[in-house]
């Protein structure tokens, strides 16, 4: 050790400590010191893992002696640790203290630099290795393990005390040896990594991650048997070590090598998916791990993801999180904006497909436009106040029970957030004249358009606009969007006709640049078609068909409870409350609280049915809100529940123009029909002889 001198005479030696492995220590020229006994070199090993922290005389008492500590234990320790001191600094004159292992109030501690200990270096050495460049990172693992010298502590590896380091240094030790072997396969080595590999696996037969590099290593050696051979075993060996499930990674290898087998022998070197892998590997040979390039281009990934099917999007809403988290870490506010701000993926179903990720990552996005401030770049306040707007759709951002249909119509702070951050994204593009930004502004104040019962024409208006902006920029996604937005406003306006023509050109748009998501709505929609021109019967088979098919396309938001909605279809067009077992077999999923008093009703449990509609808490404002007024409308009409009847019809009543099919999915026929029956069910109840009979007619 190098000490500033404080008023003594001697010049203290450099003394390096080692932890991995037994206990040890070395001079200056690498000779080993001698320690002593087995009770000195434990107490030098319980003030090393102490990082320098003062180790109290009972404390180290009770760990050397885990049992009864003998009546002299402290003069034991005392005795123990003065030994020590000569050991380590022979040349302090006597009664010079020690400025290496010190006495420090009521106990000791060691005060050792990061790079004189072991442990400390292979640490140190790791996180360097995890920032660079595979090349690089090759031989700054093999610099972090050659500091292993046998197992943490080897000489005392039952004593409790050790326990909790011993492991995680392990676990340290064990995932270095798995991102070297990484690195290698990176880097085109992969042979080389094989035989390390293989003596991991055999050593730590539960380390999946092991078990894939091991085969990703064989495979890319030319050896794809045995790579799929060593698959097989790897699954015997992860359900002896913990029993069936897992191995998730497994099967994602075997069948990347698998198709890889299939394609690999007939692609030309230039075909796009070489190209790929080529610029893949380079990418990842050339871009340090941590790097923030690395961030900003796995956020351009996971957009690009998001549209390309059901499994993209369940992958890239996954990821999309753990991203946030992982910039929000770095400490750079704007670097973790920016991450937010980049998934301007086009969303046009109005319920979030995971409520509580979406509603977080409003908050997130949120906070970060507020560490920004008002004069922060405006094109990424922009981007931020857009997310915040999109990922608040219905009722997700909401941070407090909703409120009930019983109750008047009440303030809430969470949507007006929401809204305000729309219409400021949309004034900040439009100031810019940044195409995209406004083409993702536009997406937010969509989102936020659902205020009030009535606004297909307001989003008619912006779908056009959308559609516009985006054909003149070639922004294909946003274009998709906007003719999406037309086509349920359209249906809600009851131009059909205008309808069928987005339709069309949102299926020739979503094959011509590859967006299959878009045909799931252009689906449903034909199937609503069917059922406003020639009747449910003629669109039950429809349905059937475009529930069965959509069932797996990964917008749970859109499928959860999707066959509810259907059923209520020929209920709703008609007059009659629905039958006792129509909803039986049915899962309601997030429909449930405005089902159920429909259902209770309809079973005749009235007063089970006015106390649900008490509890009822008012629609989303979406697609559906129209809809589910509706529902609520033929439920309090059967039961008499003014309170809900009079807010459902005032909620309805900017609607009267429309159908309620605004969200291009069902449709329960013209507005005004079920405003009649509000009108008629609150007229009976105002005379009492009637009553019985007017709701037999409803």
């Amino acid at each position: 050790m190098e000490f500033e001198p404080v008023g003594v005479e001697f010049e203290p030696v450099r003394v390096e400590f080692g932890l991995l492995g037994p206990v040890a220590a070395w001079d200056p020229d690498g000779t080993p010191l001698p320690l002593g006994a087995p009770r000195h070199r434990e107490v030098l090993g319980r003030l090393l893992i102490a990082r320098g922290r003062v180790v109290p005389v009972g404390q180290l008492v009770a760990d050397l002696w885990e049992d009864e500590p003998p009546a002299g234990a402290i003069g034991a320790v005392r005795t123990f640790v003065a030994a020590l001191r000569r050991a380590l600094e022979p040349a302090r004159p006597a009664r010079r203290p020690s400025r290496l292992l010190v006495t420090d109030g009521p106990g000791y501690a060691l005060r050792a630099r990061r790079d004189v200990v072991d442990a400390w270096r292979f640490e140190d050495t790791a996180a360097r290795a995890a920032e660079a460049a595979p090349h690089a990172a090759v031989a700054l693992w093999d610099e972090a393990l050659a500091r292993w010298r046998g197992p943490v502590l080897a000489d005392f590896a039952e004593v409790a005390w050790a326990a909790a380091e011993q492991a995680r240094l392990e676990a340290l030790r064990l995932d270095a040896v798995e991102r070297r072997a990484d690195a290698l396969v990176t880097t085109g080595a992969a042979r080389d990594a094989v035989a390390d590999l293989r003596a991991h696996v055999a050593a730590h037969p539960g380390r999946e991650d092991g078990w894939v590099l091991l085969a990703t290593a064989l495979d890319r050696s030319g050896r794809r048997g045995e790579a799929l051979d060593t698959l097989r075993h790897a699954r015997q060996a992860l359900v002896g070590a913990y029993g069936p499930g897992g191995g998730t990674a497994l099967a994602r290898t075997e069948a990347r090598i698998l198709s890889d087998r299939a394609g690999s022998a007939t692609e030309s070197a230039g075909a796009a998916g070489g190209i790929w892998d080529r610029t893949a590997a380079a990418w990842d040979r050339s871009v340090p791990a941590r790097s923030r390039a690395r961030l900003h281009a796995t956020a351009g990934l996971l957009r690009d993801l998001a549209v390309t099917g059901a499994d993209g999007l369940e992958e890239a809403r996954e990821h999309r999180r753990d991203l946030v988290a992982a910039a929000e870490t770095t400490g750079d506010d704007e670097l973790a904006a920016r991450i937010i701000g980049s998934y301007d993926v086009p969303a046009v179903w109005t319920r979030a497909d995971v409520p509580e990720d979406a509603g977080e990552l409003a908050r997130t996005a949120a906070r970060a436009a507020a560490r920004l401030g008002p004069d922060g770049p405006p094109a990424l306040r922009a981007r931020l106040l857009s997310v915040v707007a999109v990922e608040s759709r219905g009722d997700a951002a909401a941070d407090t029970a909703l409120p009930r249909v019983a109750e008047p119509p009440m303030a809430e702070p969470w949507r007006l957030r929401a809204h305000r951050a729309a219409e400021e994204a949309v004034r900040l593009a439009r100031r810019l004249q940044d195409p995209a930004l406004l083409a993702f502004a536009l997406n937010g104040a969509f989102m936020q358009s659902f205020a009030t019962c009535g606004s297909a024409a307001r989003r008619d208006a912006l779908g056009t606009e959308l559609t516009r902006l985006a054909g003149d920029h070639q922004l294909p996604g946003h274009e998709v969007l906007g003719r999406l937005i037309r086509l349920q406003a359209l249906a809600g306006l009851g131009d059909l006709a205008a309808a069928d023509t987005e339709a069309e050109e949102i299926d020739r748009l979503a094959h011509r640049h590859e967006r299959p998501l878009a045909t799931v709505f252009t689906a449903w929609y034909r199937a609503l078609r069917t059922c406003e021109s020639d009747g449910w019967s003629a669109a039950r088979a429809d349905y059937t068909r475009v529930l069965a098919e959509t069932a797996d396309c990964g917008m749970p938001g859109l499928t959860g409870g999707a066959a509810v909605l259907v059923a209520l279809v020929p209920v709703m067009r008609g007059d009659a409350l629905p039958g006792p077992d129509d909803f039986a077999h049915l899962d309601p999923g997030p429909y449930r609280p405005w089902l159920d008093p429909l259902l209770l009703a309809a079973s005749g449990a009235t007063e089970q049915a006015r106390r649900a509609l008490a509890e009822v808490p008012r629609p989303p404002h979406d697609l559906l809100q129209e809809a589910l007024w509706c529902v609520l409308i033929r439920a309090a009409a059967s039961v008499g529940h003014q309170p809900v009847l009079r807010r459902a019809r005032a909620e309805l009543a900017a609607a009267e123009a429309e159908s309620a099919a605004g969200s291009g999915l069902i449709s329960f026929g013209p507005v005004t029909r079920h405003l009649r029956a509000a009108d008629a069910a609150l007229a009976a109840t105002h005379a009492p002889s009637s009553t019985a009979s007017a709701r037999r007619r409803v």
